[in-house]
């Protein structure tokens, strides 16, 4: 997935006149980003798919440190940049289906939280600790609307509320489908649900083998 920030919370505040006539209206809906993900994507009525504003109440599944999927250009030799983390989540009801049956269930929705990193801050003296929010990224599982199942978003540097998906000719497509551990994602890196996976016996064969060794 390409380098698929914080959602601020929206505070509504006024004043509001209620009459004897007006007190039987009912509430106004939340704004749809606004509401708990808990089930799964939104979507506009365009498709695109709704910033989740809470994805940071999900299940948070994994962080990584500098970890990239292509080989370093001869452009990128010399010193090296600071590396980025990046942090993981997956909507909950997907997630306790997983826990369940090591499969994703349609309507899994995935967050990519990638953060700078930084060094000697405070009373730090080594290593690295998470700091600027660089990008939000999301993977999507949703069969009747994809027609590969799943799809991939990215809501830029500028955090856009909501996206439409990339296109399928963007590369994270191929990444996912033929090097994901279990259906398209990566359980590899997600040491507690890999062996979940391990256990349902649900890791792509083609992974399996390799994991073995064979």
């Amino acid at each position: 997935m390409k380098y698929l920030v914080a959602c601020g919370a929206a505070v509504l505040f006024g004043l509001v006149a209620v009459s004897a006539q007006s007190s039987t209206k009912p509430a106004a809906p939340k704004p749809a980003s606004s509401q708990p993900a808990e089930a799964g994507p939104r979507y506009t009525a365009a498709g695109e798919l709704i910033r989740p504003a809470d994805f940071r109440e999900w299940m948070f599944v994994t962080s990584g440190l500098g970890m990239t999927y292509n080989q370093p250009s001869a452009q990128q030799s010399g010193a090296p940049r600071p590396p980025n983390f990046t942090n993981v989540y997956v909507n909950p009801s997907s997630y306790r289906a997983y826990m369940r049956t090591g499969q994703w269930p349609d309507k899994t929705m995935f967050i990519l939280e990638i953060r700078a990193s930084s060094s000697e801050g405070s009373i730090n003296r080594g290593g690295h600790f998470q700091s600027n929010l660089v990008v939000i990224e999301a993977s999507v599982k949703d069969e009747a609307r994809f027609p590969g199942k799943w799809a991939y978003f990215d809501f830029g540097r500028d955090m856009k509320p909501q996206v439409q998906a990339l296109p399928p000719t963007e590369r994270c497509y191929a990444c996912h489908s033929e090097n994901g551990a279990v259906d398209n994602t990566f359980v590899q890196f997600y040491p507690t649900l890999l062996e979940v996976a391990r256990k349902a016996g649900t890791l792509r064969p083609s992974f399996a083998k390799a994991a073995a060794g064979h």
